[in-house]
């Protein structure tokens, strides 16, 4: 056999069983690398490239060592899996580096950090000041997490005890010009509902670079051509605003009328609504 057929054959040889490898580690070994991971994935990339360009040396000799990291890897990871100790001695403890605003000199010595590095690190973070920390902990893949002080925190709804309607991820339902059946029917909609909610849009769905679909039923389309201006869907404002007019009726109704049992019943009625609006609103409003 000619050497480049030879190279070429081993190197796809190698290419399927280093996949197929990979895929047996997991995710993990491309997403978070401790420092034998790191190693490992070093190593068994060196052996692949062994295996597709020394063509003197065996096959079965550059597959077994493959396997014989992959096994060994695998070993380590069940049980860093198995024992909180195991994990310890193979990845290490994350290090407090700030606690109550206040920088730890030492353990950011031991950690191998300057004050440069660590400041560079909060930047990323969006935080200019480490006396607006409350906690930093570098972890053992070297990323620095950081809790903010109360005070500096970003302001939430659960802070102004404001509830908030749950949300599910939107569908892509429309890609380039083209229904999804797949999330369409996922979504519970129609092919029939989405052509009717693009006449509403003045669009042709043969126009649209995407479509999502929300939890509530809001079409949100982006066309390819960017000059076009879509409006975005506002029948959740629509009617919040037709219940806010019918409470507003009905409070009118009682105010304007003589009969006294009338009047009670428009009273009633308007406070029945606004309780509703008001368990409504978080749903009806983004």
């Amino acid at each position: 056999m000619p050497d480049w057929a030879e190279v070429g054959l081993r190197t796809l040889f190698a290419v399927v069983f280093l996949f197929f490898l990979t895929r047996l580690l997991g995710k993990r070994q491309v997403s978070q690398l401790s420092l034998f991971e790191y190693i490992t994935g070093i190593t068994i990339g060196n052996l692949a490239a062994y295996i597709s360009l020394d063509t003197d040396a065996s096959w079965g000799l550059g597959f077994m060592a493959l396997g014989v990291w992959v096994t060994v890897s695998l070993a380590i990871e069940f049980f860093q899996l198995k024992t909180k100790r195991g994990r310890d001695l193979l990845e290490g403890k994350g290090t407090t580096l700030i606690k109550d605003g206040k920088i730890l000199e030492d353990n950011l010595k031991n950690e191998r950090l300057s004050t440069d590095d660590l400041l560079e690190q909060l930047r990323e973070k969006n935080v200019f000041k480490a006396a607006d920390v409350e906690f930093a902990l570098i972890e053992p893949s070297g990323d620095i997490n950081v809790l903010l002080k109360k005070e500096h925190q970003p302001l939430t709804a659960a802070h102004l005890g404001i509830k908030v309607a749950p949300e599910q991820a939107p569908q892509a339902i429309i890609m380039d010009g083209k229904i999804m059946n797949e999330p369409l029917a996922a979504s519970g909609f129609s092919r029939q509902w989405v052509l009717t909610e693009l006449e509403k849009l003045g669009v042709a769905v043969e126009n649209v670079f995407l479509g999502q679909v929300d939890s509530y039923g809001q079409l949100f389309v982006d066309l390819f051509d960017d000059q076009i201006k879509v409006p975005e869907p506002q029948l959740r404002a629509s009617l919040l605003a037709q219940l806010k007019k019918c409470e507003a009726d009905l409070e009118m109704f009682g105010l304007s009328t003589k009969d006294k049992q009338a009047k009670r019943m428009y009273e009633r009625c308007s406070k029945e609504l606004e309780k509703s609006i008001t368990e409504l609103k978080p749903y009806l409003t983004r």
